[in-house]
């Protein structure tokens, strides 16, 4: 941001009375990516998650433990970077008036980050636009899923929802999740850079009545479908009206997505009879077709991967960039004839840039891969039909004995998630303690996850379900979620194992199994410190992705992964 830009911005929060002024990474409909990115206009700050403070002399940028080192790179001279779940907002300002913006904003996170402390003031024109003038962006318009691809009809998903809703005695649902509307009407778009989401909103009554927030242009398709009628599409700025003229009595809303504008709309006629969207649960557990397309799916994508570890590690490293190599993955994936664009922006570090949980090459940035160097590569695709993301770890030459060590103890971290008895750990919370618990005998950890929801052919992150410090949502058949174990050391080397593994039942019992199926780097393993279990995982694992991805493989490329069983 230009001292110029920044001047203009001070100026407008004067003439507003401010304080200062918040500036979220999220737009209007709280997605992880965005195509008019606010915080990284203003900030150069280009993580996943984040959020500014503007005040007249002073700038704050608040991350969490995933973006620490990243923030301090991409924003630390204009910005001063706050470790958010060390220091909120709310812990660090006191007696300010503050502007938002309502649309981006919801009632939770500005109570959850700003308290009581401060008075927040709402201002409809955003600053930033002010200041930096939005692009027109004209998205391609929705279309819908067949069948075949989703395995349920989105009539019999309404009726799942309005019986949700008569049970709740409510009259209406508010969706403000594109992810949920994606669901429930089989639908998707292209809204957002990593992800086929409808960006919209939705109205549905208890007697199964639909009405779509959104520009006309955008359902053209689904109308000439019938799927919907031009009388059931509501515009943005019609929505107020809209709702008052509605009869009953009250919502149900979703806490996470529903801005404070929204939520004044809603609430200047209508009570809230609860706050949870219960499509996050029913999107969550997968069906058997939606399992199946997510199988063909990471078979298409560990044949790109498994061709591109072979050819890094066959490589003449001195020519190769983080950036030569996400590109020659890229190419690899645009090979198969569903893949259509990567799920995420590529994590590719070597070396010291691998130590950057969520780190992203750039011109700038871009490093040499050498020969002594640990490489991170964390990719993912979005094919017809599903969604991949997955980690390998690489090493080119012999690595010191304590690196191989501490590998080590990542995959056995990685190898105790993917054999959890899901009886006895059935919450992501009770699966975490075990991922880390080989780390922390030596006193190391990560500052992340061990796992997340995935979505089908939708958001890489999804929830309710993850495997974390805090998640105590019950796992179950269907669902879907990565297992990432890592272990990082700062201006040195970053080490993380992802698969993605999906809930399955069989006997009663619910365990995990791999989608996932790329070779993990055997040169990084101390074999002495892997138990007889562990070993025979290792080679059935193996086995497995040789059983199902050989036969898309040269004959070098073969007899390089049969050396890994």
């Amino acid at each position: 941001m230009s001292k110029f830009s920044l001047k203009k911005l001070s100026k407008l929060i004067i003439n507003h009375n401010l304080d200062g002024y918040i500036v979220p990474k999220n737009d209007g409909f709280f997605t992880e990516q965005v195509k008019h990115d606010r915080l990284k206009i203003i900030s150069n700050f280009s993580g996943s998650a984040g959020m500014a403070v503007f005040l007249k002399k002073k700038s704050y940028l608040f991350v969490d433990s995933r973006y620490t080192i990243q923030a301090k790179n991409e924003s630390g001279k204009i910005f001063k970077i706050i470790k958010i779940h060390e220091k909120l907002p709310k812990n660090l300002f006191k007696n300010l008036v503050l502007g938002f913006d309502p649309s981006l904003f919801t009632y939770s996170q500005l109570n959850f980050f700003f308290g009581k402390k401060n008075k927040l003031k709402s201002i409809k024109k955003n600053l930033i636009d002010k200041v930096f003038k939005k692009k027109k962006i004209i998205d391609k318009p929705f279309y819908s899923l067949p069948l075949s691809v989703v395995g349920e009809n989105h009539k019999n998903k309404i009726d799942l929802l309005t019986k949700y809703l008569r049970s709740k005695k409510a009259d209406y649902i508010f969706i403000s999740s594109s992810e949920n509307i994606a669901w429930l009407l089989n639908i998707r778009g292209s809204d957002t850079p990593f992800s086929p989401l409808p960006n919209c909103n939705l109205i549905l009554s208890k007697n199964k009545s639909i009405y779509l927030v959104t520009e006309k242009y955008k359902v053209k398709k689904l109308i000439f479908e019938k799927k919907i009628s031009a009388h059931q599409i509501i515009e943005k700025d019609k929505l107020e009206n809209f709702v008052l003229s509605l009869r009953g009595k009250s919502f149900i809303v979703d806490n996470k997505t529903l801005s404070v504008l929204n939520e004044n709309i809603i609430k200047s006629k209508f009570s809230i009879k609860s706050r949870i969207d219960p499509c996050y649960s029913f999107k969550s557990k997968k069906n058997s077709t939606e399992i199946k397309h997510m199988k063909q799916s990471h078979i298409a994508d560990g044949v790109a991967l498994t061709k591109f570890l072979f050819w890094i590690k066959n490589s003449k490293i001195k020519k190769l960039t983080e950036i030569s190599a996400e590109k020659k993955l890229e190419s690899l994936r645009k090979k198969n004839k569903n893949y259509l664009y990567p799920s995420f922006n590529t994590i590719a570090g070597a070396g010291s840039n691998g130590a950057i949980v969520h780190y992203r090459a750039d011109k700038k940035t871009n490093k040499r891969i050498k020969k002594k160097d640990l490489f991170l590569c964390d990719s993912g695709g979005q094919y017809k039909y599903g969604t991949t993301d997955v980690t390998r770890t690489i090493c080119f030459d012999n690595q010191p004995r304590q690196i191989k060590n501490i590998f080590t103890l990542v995959l056995k971290g990685h190898i105790a998630v993917a054999t959890s008895d899901l009886t006895k750990r059935n919450t992501g919370k009770k699966i975490d303690l075990v991922a880390r618990k080989f780390l922390k005998k030596f006193n190391l950890d990560y500052g992340h996850g061990t796992g997340h929801g995935v979505g089908y052919f939708l958001n890489v992150h999804e929830g309710p379900q993850s495997i974390t410090k805090f998640n105590k949502v019950k796992l179950c058949e269907g669902m879907i979620l990565s297992n990432e174990p890592g272990f990082y050391k700062e201006g040195k080397y970053g080490i993380r194992i992802e698969n993605l593994v999906y809930v399955k039942k069989k006997d009663k019992k619910l365990f995990f199994e791999n989608l996932t199926l790329a070779p993990i780097d055997k040169e990084l393993i101390n074999y002495e410190l892997l138990n007889n279990k562990e070993k025979n995982y290792l080679f059935n694992y193996h086995l497995f992705v040789y059983s199902k991805i050989s036969k898309f493989l040269n004959s070098q490329e073969k007899r390089w992964l049969l050396k890994n069983l």
